[in-house]
This record gives C-alpha cells, structure tokens and sequence, in this order.
C-alpha cells in the first residue's frame, strides 16, 4: 500500500512539474520588449533570423515574435509559418472577417504599440482559436507577439 502512494504522488509530481503553464499577456509584452531591445542592438536582419531559427528567447510553444514592414504590410519574419514570409496579407481576414492585420499596421502606426484581437490557428492545439497580440512598432517594422485566450 506504501509503494502504492508514492508512486501516485510521484506521478503527481511529475505531472505537474512538465505541465507548462500558458502565456500570459506580461509574457508577450516581454518577449516583443526583448525583441526591440535584440534589434535595436543587432539590427533588424539579425532579428529576423533569430526569429526564422525558433530562437528560444523568440519562441516558446504557443507564444512568439513575429515581424512585419509597417509601410508595405508585408511579413519579414514568421517561426510558426514560414510560407507567410515575403506575403502582404493585410486585407486577408480571420475566419470571422476581420482584417485584423490592417489594425496591427495602423495601431502601430498611431500609438507605437497596442492590443489586437482576432482569431487564428493555434500551433500547440492546431484549431482556430481567440488570440490577443501586443504590437510594438520598432523603426520601420512591428513586432508582434500574441497569447490564446482560453
């Protein structure tokens, strides 16, 4: 019976130590902060290809930076989605019409940095899910990175 216990608080244990907890919305300011303070001193080609390899400090699960031209719309660098890359989709809407990449151009445009909220597929779950991305504009870019809403 002894036995019996500690291997079901072991399980226990083991079950909430691997169990990562989600993003939060601190979280994706944190890592689009992190992501400014990298470019402004490595410049934005070098973001960029620390986002394309999945760096850890850009990418974890469900939560990373991406980037876009905020003049042309177009994305520069996407970890989850490559086949984006070198695309304008501003007037592409989500699955409940909204062009929501037309407000993350023009919110970063107007106040430097903001929320935006729309729907898209989560890369852990693979369903289309409620999403909100911070943005923060960066020179001629915006850094973008969002959290699933549960």
């Amino acid at each position: 019976m002894k036995r019996y216990f500690t291997a079901v608080l072991l399980c226990l244990a083991l079950g909430g130590a691997t169990a990562a907890p989600e993003p939060t919305e601190k979280d994706a300011i944190a890592m689009a902060e992190r992501g400014a303070a990298y470019m402004k001193t490595h410049g934005k080609d070098e973001m960029m290809k620390k986002i394309t390899a999945k760096d850890p400090d850009f990418v974890q699960g469900s939560l990373y930076v991406d980037m876009r031209d905020i003049n042309s719309g177009i994305v520069l660098a996407h970890p989850i989605n490559p086949s984006i890359v070198g695309k304008d989709l501003t007037d592409v809407p989500d699955a409940n019409g909204k062009k929501y990449r037309r407000e993350i151009i023009e919110l970063a445009q107007k106040k430097g940095k903001g929320w935006v909220d729309y729907q898209y597929k989560n890369p852990t779950s693979g369903k289309i899910e409620p999403k909100t991305t911070y943005i923060l504009r960066v020179g001629d870019v915006v850094l973008e990175a969002g959290i699933y809403k549960k």
